[in-house]
């Protein structure tokens, strides 16, 4: 099954268009409650905080870390959304809403992930794809996987994606979320260039960031704040690591979204935090891009019920099936000393 799929081979023309018509109020819902919940993390924390002793504390702030960063992936998905015009009927709450509520206060820009992301639905798993740098190399050693994730949690990943981007607002690297980075020339240009072409393409993310800051400090708990870049360095990359092995990583190289693309079951806690707004029914995605979230299980059914696809694996099956490389084995072909 390694040949593009039609969707017409898959479903009816009448179930085409029922899956693919977005609701503007599903995307306000998703969209207003991805920020109720923020600010509730921050309300609890600001509540409760006089009130818990230290080791409480401690775990609270881990909590809310943890949701924030859940809830700073699901902005990530509510732009990607976006950019396949699938959250919003309206064009203006698709495409400026979206961009000012989701993709800027997390450092990112809806027309040009929308450029770079059609790409990778253009070639998904192919040596073309902008994405694959992300989910390469799989399976790998749990020693291995357990050194990234180290990474992520530490911050390293997040410092590193953190000065990826800076580079990129500055024009001296080109626009990726992949992890493969591409040199601009810099062709003579002077300090004062630089100046203008960083704040051309950070303004977003400032104002987003100090409106969310101000609103913070109004409150009367400014310190607040730092939760979100502390999330966004922390538990922000390791939920985005899992959320892109779990889509592609250990699939086929083919022009099929059925064999190069996994759909994975999510439970309450992988929803909250890796897999918001049915982005684990991935597999549906790719065959029909358009297709809105609240969509997707409906999709899915439609499937299984055809026997097009199987009862999908968990996050935690995938983690395993792609950490199951014996260590020693992974050294012999880096080495290129393999049988």
């Amino acid at each position: 099954m390694n040949a593009r799929i039609s969707v017409t081979e898959l479903f009816s023309r009448d179930e085409i268009d029922e899956l693919t018509t977005p609701s503007d109020f599903a995307g306000l819902w998703a969209v207003g409650s991805t920020w109720a919940v923020i600010a509730g993390t921050f309300a609890g924390v600001a509540l409760s905080w006089e009130y818990l002793p230290t080791w409480a504390k401690v775990i609270m702030i881990a909590a809310a870390l943890a949701i924030i960063a859940g809830r700073q992936l699901c902005l990530a998905i509510l732009m990607h959304d976006a950019s396949h015009n699938s959250l919003f009927k309206n064009k203006w709450l698709n495409n400026t809403l979206s961009d000012w509520l989701c993709a800027k206060p997390i450092w990112n820009d809806l027309q040009k992930y929308r450029v770079h992301h059609t790409r990778h639905h253009a070639k998904t798993s192919l040596p073309e794809d902008p994405d694959l740098s992300l989910v390469e190399g799989f399976p790998i050693s749990k020693k291995s996987l357990l050194r990234k994730f180290s990474r992520d949690l530490t911050g390293l990943t997040g410092i590193k994606f953190l000065t990826g981007r800076l580079m990129m607002d500055l024009e001296l690297l080109e626009w990726t979320v992949a992890n493969d980075q591409r040199k601009i020339p810099v062709n003579g240009r002077t300090a004062f260039d630089f100046a203008k072409t960083l704040l051309k393409n950070s303004s977003g993310a400032i104002i987003t960031n100090a409106a969310l800051y101000y609103a913070l400090k109004k409150a009367g708990h400014a310190k607040l704040y730092w939760l979100w870049p502390l999330a966004y360095i922390t538990p922000f990359p390791l939920f985005i690591r899992i959320r892109s092995m779990a889509e592609h990583a250990g699939m086929q190289t083919s022009h099929n979204a059925l064999t190069n693309t996994r759909t994975t079951h999510a439970n309450f806690i992988a929803r909250a935090l890796v897999a918001p707004l049915r982005v684990n029914f991935h597999q549906e995605h790719h065959l029909m891009a358009s297709v809105p979230y609240f969509k997707l299980p409906k999709m899915h059914q439609f499937l299984r019920e055809r026997g097009f696809v199987e009862q999908p694996p968990s996050y935690f099956d995938v983690i395993a099936l792609l950490s199951n490389k014996p260590l020693e084995q992974q050294k012999q072909l880096s080495n290129g000393t393999a049988p």
